[in-house]
Parts: structure tokens; C-alpha cells; sequence
């Protein structure tokens, strides 16, 4: 019988998932002559909006926008709240509104007077007085780190201010069991996904947020922003393939499709994107900033992190397909793809909305107390800004899957850089009992298949008595 040809796969780039299938060099061509230009206009983008720096603004005092300084509780007595509170109104005894019964636990309660004392600042050592009252939610201990608010205008008494605590310590801890998990996990590639979070952050804390604060338009800025941060983060954690750059080509046609409906129904809907204190500073301290514009900018960056996961997967999934069986075609690749597409749309969109239900349950909780219908609360723009971001990006995330798998599946199909080796003609069987190169099936190497379809290999020949082969039994 025949020997095996060698397959595409034998001539394949090694992949974490086993040999990848090659792609010819005319369509790397054709991806480099896409993503190439891609590459240049977001590098380009960077350097005409760099900002150099936020710009520098006389502090208001409200809000983030407070001189702080780190301190440090030394000393905590509990107190009679009566003596403390003597500039409070006197309480009427009525605890039937919660205004009444604050004042009652200002008047019959026990208060703790803490002694905070700076550690940093020009004015490290000095020490004030930090009254917290018994129903206050963030209660103190001593040796405890604190943020001190400082307000330059205030009486010296009330310059100083405990406006939070220091969280740095267990912040950092759990930073760094999640980076020792990445990489215990991960390995090598658990090392570049890091690599490429910090860059992805060093680009959103020095070029983003400072452009957008500079006055640049923060459409524009979040799409060379995001860019940037897909090209490092799929290149640098998945190489630079031919299977990463149709990932890339993926994502950048759904953050487009994201870009134009955000910009569509942002504006359909009225949402001016301040809504909250927050966004109301934002506005105060630089009125030239776009706010409907900045939250379109949040739904292209906030979609984006999802969108990396789905394209890659398809990718994959549709390169392993093809691996698995090399004489699949488009059609019929794109089908096994887009079947493992849609169980994967269906928890990922399920993700999201969770995440933003999650995150807005405060609120949420509050129209619950007020009793609204769902049409009140779907109509405040709070929560239709949450609404519009939530389906703008799961409208995004489901086009991902079709076109990623099409464009997946046609440039896997396409490989003409490893054909086929002809096949050897086969022996004529020799008369038996004649020994010698190509004499009989016991002259020389067997070929039997084994658990693989198609695929051939040599067994030696068992001699038996008189000298005649006879293959071997499995």
C-alpha cells in the first residue's frame, strides 16, 4: 500500500494549541495591506493628540477635586455625643422620620472623638480632631490609615477632614494574588496578558484621559485610544499571526458598528451624559468638554474588553476546526463556528447585562423604594444611559460573532502555502516466496491503519515459519 501524504498541518507554525494552520503568503499580504495602514493611521492619531499632561486647574475643594493628604489615627476615646454636638439643634424626640431620630443619637448617643495626625504634606505631625457619630457607616480604629481632606480656606480648626480611608495595603495584596494567579495559570502567556493590562492602562491614564480633559473631541480619542490598546493587547498576548490579525479585523469592524449606533441613539435619545455629581464637576471645571460625547467614548471602551474575548475565541475555534479537518470548506467552517458562536453570545451578552445591572443596583434599589413603574425608571436618563450602553455593546458583541467566524473561516480556507505531496504509486504485489526489494509483503515495512482516519503507519513483518510474512494482529 501507499505511504501518507503529509498534510497541511505538518508544515504549520507551532501554536500553544497544537501546529496552526499556515496561511499563504498572499494573504498575509492582503491582512498586512488592511492592518498595516490601521496600524500607521493609530500610531499617527497618538502623536497629533498626545496631550503632555492634564492641565492644571485651581483646586475647587468639592468632590475628587481636594488637596489630600495621608494620615494616621492615634487616638480614639468614646464620648457623650450631647457634649460634642452642642452647636446641633435640640431633637423633639420624634424618631418617626429619620431626621428625628438622628437627632435623638446626637443628644443620647455615644460618639467617638478620634486624634488623627498627618504623615505626609508640609504640615506632617500636626494633628486635629475627627467627631464620628454612632450611626456613621465608615467607623474608625486606632493606627488605622485615613485620607485627610484638606480645605485652605476653611478655619484652622476645620482645615483638616478625614474623607476616607487608606485602602492601599489590601488594594495591593489582592493585585498581587491576581498577578501570581495569571501567571502560575498562564505561564508564559499569563506574562504578556499582564504586559499588556499595564500598557492598556498606561495608554488610558496618559493619553485618553488627558486628551479628552485638553479639549480634543473624546470620540476621536476613545477610537485611537482603543485601538492602540487592541493592537498591544491581541498582538502582545496571542503573537502576531495571521490568526490574531483576523481577531483584530474583528474587532475593529464591531467597535466601528458600536461607534455608529452609540452615536446614533445617544443622540435619538437626548442622553447629555451628566447625570450625577461627578459628571456635574467634570462639567464646572472644563465646560469645553463634550459630555454626550465622553459617554459614547465610555461605551466604545467599556465594549472592548468583551469584544477581545469573543473574537479571539471565534478565531480559534475556527482554526482548530480546520486543524482538526483540513478538507472542510468555508461554508462549511463558518456553520461548526458561528453553532460554538452562539452559545457563547448568549452567556457573554447575559455577562454584560449583569455587569451594568450590577453595578447600577444602588440606584436601581432606589426607584425600588420609591415604588416606580419599569417605564419611570427605563426613562430617566441614569438608567437609559445604562440602557443604551448595555445593548449598543451586545449588539456589537453579537456581530462580532458572524463576522469574525466569516472572516476566519475564508482566510483558514484560503492556505495554499502547503499543498499536498503526490502521492507514491504503489508496488505491484511480486509472486510469493521471491525475496528482495518489492518482492511481497514480507520484504519490507507494512502499512495498517490505525486510530486516525487516512492516516497510515509501518508495522514490521512478522515472520512465519518457511519465511513467508503475514502482518501483524492488533
Amino acid at each position: 500500500m501507499t505511504p501518507p501524504t503529509q498534510s497541511h498541518e505538518s508544515h504549520g507554525h507551532s501554536h500553544s494549541h497544537g501546529p496552526a494552520v499556515p496561511v499563504s503568503r498572499h494573504l498575509r499580504k492582503v491582512i498586512a495591506a488592511v492592518l498595516i495602514p490601521f496600524a500607521a493611521a493609530v500610531v499617527v492619531g497618538l502623536a497629533v493628540l498626545w496631550p503632555g499632561g492634564a492641565p492644571a486647574h485651581e483646586r475647587t475643594g468639592v468632590g475628587f477635586d481636594r488637596q489630600t493628604f495621608e494620615g494616621q489615627v492615634v487616638q480614639l476615646e468614646r464620648v457623650a455625643c450631647k457634649d460634642v454636638n452642642a452647636s446641633q439643634v435640640p431633637s423633639t424626640g420624634d424618631t418617626s422620620t429619620p431626621q428625628g431620630r438622628e437627632a435623638v443619637q446626637e443628644e443620647t448617643g455615644e460618639c467617638k472623638k478620634a486624634t488623627v495626625e498627618l504623615k505626609s504634606g508640609k504640615e506632617k505631625g500636626h494633628t486635629f480632631i475627627e467627631i464620628v457619630q454612632p450611626d456613621a457607616p465608615r467607623q474608625f480604629h486606632v493606627k488605622q490609615g485615613v485620607v485627610v481632606a484638606y480645605a485652605p480656606d476653611a478655619p484652622r480648626d476645620l482645615q483638616y477632614s478625614v474623607s476616607d480611608v487608606d485602602r492601599q495595603f489590601p488594594l495591593t495584596l489582592l493585585a498581587g494574588i491576581f498577578a501570581i494567579a495569571v501567571i502560575v495559570v498562564g505561564r508564559m502567556r499569563g506574562v504578556m496578558a499582564l504586559v499588556a493590562l499595564v500598557v492598556s492602562f498606561a495608554i488610558l491614564t496618559l493619553f485618553i484621559l488627558p486628551a479628552i480633559l485638553q479639549g480634543s473631541n473624546p470620540l476621536v480619542v476613545a477610537v485611537v485610544g482603543a485601538s492602540a490598546i487592541m493592537l498591544v493587547a491581541l498582538y502582545l498576548c496571542h503573537g502576531l499571526t495571521a490568526r490574531t490579525s483576523v481577531a483584530v479585523l474583528g474587532t475593529l469592524i464591531s467597535l466601528l458598528l458600536i461607534g455608529l449606533l452609540g452615536s446614533l441613539f445617544i443622540g435619538w435619545a437626548s442622553l447629555t451624559g451628566n447625570t450625577d455629581d461627578n459628571t456635574g464637576l467634570i462639567h464646572g471645571l472644563y465646560p469645553e468638554i463634550d459630555m454626550s460625547g465622553l459617554l459614547l467614548a465610555g461605551v466604545i471602551i467599556g465594549s472592548l474588553g468583551v469584544l477581545d474575548d469573543v473574537t479571539v475565541t471565534q478565531t480559534s475555534a475556527v482554526w482548530e476546526l480546520r486543524q482538526a479537518d483540513p478538507t472542510m470548506g468555508p461554508r462549511a467552517l463558518y456553520r461548526a463556528g458561528i453553532r460554538i458562536g452562539r452559545d457563547h453570545i448568549a452567556s457573554v451578552v447575559n455577562t454584560l447585562v449583569l455587569a451594568y445591572a450590577g453595578a447600577a443596583l444602588p440606584l436601581l434599589l432606589l426607584f425600588s423604594i420609591a415604588q416606580s413603574s419599569v417605564g419611570a425608571v427605563a426613562n430617566s436618563e441614569l438608567v437609559a444611559e445604562e440602557i443604551v450602553r448595555t445593548l449598543v455593546g451586545s449588539i456589537g458583541l453579537v456581530a462580532s460573532v458572524p463576522v469574525t467566524t466569516a472572516l476566519a473561516a475564508l482566510v483558514v480556507s484560503a492556505d495554499r502555502s502547503a499543498p499536498e505531496s503526490p502521492a507514491a504509486p504503489s508496488a505491484p504485489p511480486a509472486p510469493d516466496g521471491l525475496d528482495g526489494p518489492g518482492a511481497g509483503p514480507g520484504a519490507g515495512p507494512e502499512w495498517e491503519p490505525q486510530e486516525a482516519p487516512g492516516v497510515l503507519v509501518p508495522t514490521p513483518p512478522v515472520r512465519g515459519p518457511g519465511g513467508r510474512g503475514r502482518r501483524r494482529k492488533k
